[in-house]
C-alpha cells in the first residue's frame, strides 16, 4: 500500500537513530500538540537532536525534540523544547517502561508523519550500537553501493 493510499505524509526522519541504535521493536504513537506546533510541522520544521522517550507513572513523553516556533504565531507561540505527551495504550507504556528499566534499552523517535490528518510519531525500542558495529554497517553499505555501481555499469 502506498503512502497516498494509507494517508501518510512523512514530515521528518531521524537518520541518526538508525546509525546509533539497533532497533528491536517499533510502535506508533499519537502526539499531543498545540496549533502552532502543527503549523510548524506542516512546514517541516522539526529536529530530533537528542530526542528520547521519558516515562512517568502512567504516561510517556517525547523529550529533546525541537519543533521550531511558527513565524506567524504572534505572541502566543509554543516552547520549542517542551516535553510532548505520547498517546499510547497503558499496556504499551508498561511494557516499554519495564524493558527500559530492566534491560538498559532506550526508546527513541524514528520518524514523524501525518496519518489521516493526525500527527503520529514512530518510536523504537532500541539498543545502542558499539563503535565496531557502526563501522561494520558503514563498510557493508559501501560494499553494496560499489556492487550496485558495477552492475549498473555492465
Amino acid at each position: 500500500m502506498s503512502a497516498k493510499e494509507s494517508g501518510e505524509k512523512l514530515i521528518a526522519q531521524n537518520k541518526k537513530a538508525r546509525h546509533l541504535y539497533e532497533f528491536i521493536d517499533k510502535y506508533e504513537a499519537g502526539l499531543v500538540l498545540v496549533g502552532t506546533e502543527v503549523k510548524s510541522l506542516r512546514a517541516g520544521h522539526i529536529s530530533f537532536k537528542d530526542g528520547y522517550v521519558k516515562f512517568t507513572a502512567t504516561e510517556a513523553f517525547l523529550v529533546g525534540v525541537h519543533i521550531a516556533p511558527y513565524e506567524n504565531a504572534g505572541q502566543d507561540g509554543h516552547d520549542p523544547e517542551r516535553p510532548r505527551k505520547l498517546l499510547l495504550h497503558a499496556a504499551e507504556i508498561n511494557t516499554l517502561r519495564a524493558k527500559v528499566e530492566q534491560k538498559g534499552l532506550t526508546v527513541a523517535p524514528v520518524r514523524v508523519y501525518f496519518k489521516n490528518g493526525k500527527v503520529k510519531v514512530e518510536i523504537a525500542l532500541c539498543r545502542g550500537k558499539k563503535t565496531f558495529d557502526r563501522r561494520d554497517d558503514l563498510k557493508n553499505r559501501d560494499l553494496a553501493r560499489d556492487a550496485a555501481r558495477e552492475l549498473a555499469r555492465h
